[in-house]
């Protein structure tokens, strides 16, 4: 991310409304191997394809804040890796990270993981490592330590219906299993921040939040992704959760949380009345269905309509209910551009 971007971010987050709205993305590996004429095996195993392929997003579309910027991840396996979950990778086919067969007093027995050391974690630092230099050169920063949020992190280590069930039958393993998954978030988080000075940001992602009611939110959600946004102090603490973002969302500020991706279902005034003032709503057209699946007019349109939706633009960044969808054409993106007043 640029100065400028990060410098409009933060003002935003400050409260101040620009003349022309900023519009941002998160893009990673269901995206940009495709739009860039790679195969996503190859956007993982080669750094120069995986910079190159980021690189050319930023200077097709130098408007846009593309989050978190120059993202080095290996999908959903990066932090299921550490605790020894196999991988499988398909030439095309997004990485899969396979349960392991072990019950949770055995992960739990086993200890925290070292993100120094283990599973794809090292890998994800060496290759921001070996370009910091090319990317500092074109103008920009690593700004966020990145990691998926605990729940997430559970459901690929126990599957996702058995973390669920489990939660309700075994209540008490479930919240060993949680504690030790925050700690290795938070050690990996202030990992991330020690490697890259520039870091002035955590983004959690955790779409498991939006699996589950209330109660078991504020029981077995909450305490933790408060814990992970603490790891250190940082200006910027996005959380995506573009699954049913209505439970968490009149938690965020207390998490910690002062930038919300959400679910295109949801609409900003919803999670505006939940969230409160303070938060940034980052959102949220429909990705698939519009975004992706749509004509240039009608991204147009949809983008327009969310602006028509607003009161004001004051802590709204515009963009989709999600990260970029496989799919997303150049001139769609500029038809979002279009609509909300680029």
């Amino acid at each position: 991310m640029t100065d400028a971007h990060w410098t409009q971010l933060l003002e935003i987050i400050d409260g101040k409304v620009f003349d022309r709205p900023l519009a941002a993305f998160i893009i990673d590996s269901p995206w940009l191997p495709a739009w860039a004429g790679i195969s996503i095996l190859d956007y993982f195993s080669s750094e120069q394809k995986w910079y190159d392929a980021n690189l050319k997003a930023i200077d097709e579309f130098p408007e846009i804040a593309f989050l978190p910027g120059f993202w080095s991840e290996f999908g959903m396996c990066t932090e299921p890796s550490a605790f020894g979950t196999k991988c499988i990778w398909g030439e095309n086919e997004f990485p899969t990270a396979v349960k392991l067969p072990s019950g949770v007093a055995d992960i739990v027995e086993a200890g925290v993981p070292n993100p120094a050391t283990d599973g794809l974690c090292p890998l994800v630092l060496k290759r921001l490592e070996h370009f910091e230099s090319p990317i500092q050169a074109g103008g920009h920063q690593i700004r966020f330590a990145v990691a998926r949020g605990p729940l997430n992190i559970a459901s690929f280590l126990m599957g996702t219906t058995e973390f669920l069930t489990a939660m309700k039958t075994d209540p008490v393993e479930i919240e060993k299993l949680l504690e030790l998954i925050t700690d290795f978030i938070v050690d990996w988080l202030r990992l991330q921040k020690n490697r890259f000075p520039s870091i002035d940001g955590i983004f959690l992602l955790d779409d498991i939040a939006g699996f589950i009611g209330p109660d078991d939110f504020v029981q077995s959600g909450k305490p933790y992704f408060t814990r992970a946004f603490a790891a250190f102090d940082a200006s910027v603490k996005l959380f995506h959760n573009d699954a049913h973002g209505l439970v968490c969302a009149p938690h965020l500020r207390e998490m910690g949380v002062n930038v919300f991706n959400f679910s295109h279902n949801h609409s900003v005034a919803d999670i505006r009345r939940l969230a409160g003032d303070s938060v940034v709503l980052l959102g949220n057209i429909p990705p698939r269905d519009v975004l992706a699946a749509g004509t240039e007019a009608q991204v147009t349109a949809s983008a327009a309509a969310l602006v028509r939706s607003l009161p004001n633009a004051r802590r709204v960044i515009f963009s989709c209910g999600g990260g970029m969808p496989p799919g997303v054409s150049s001139a769609n993106i500029r038809a979002f551009l279009v609509g909300v007043g680029h």
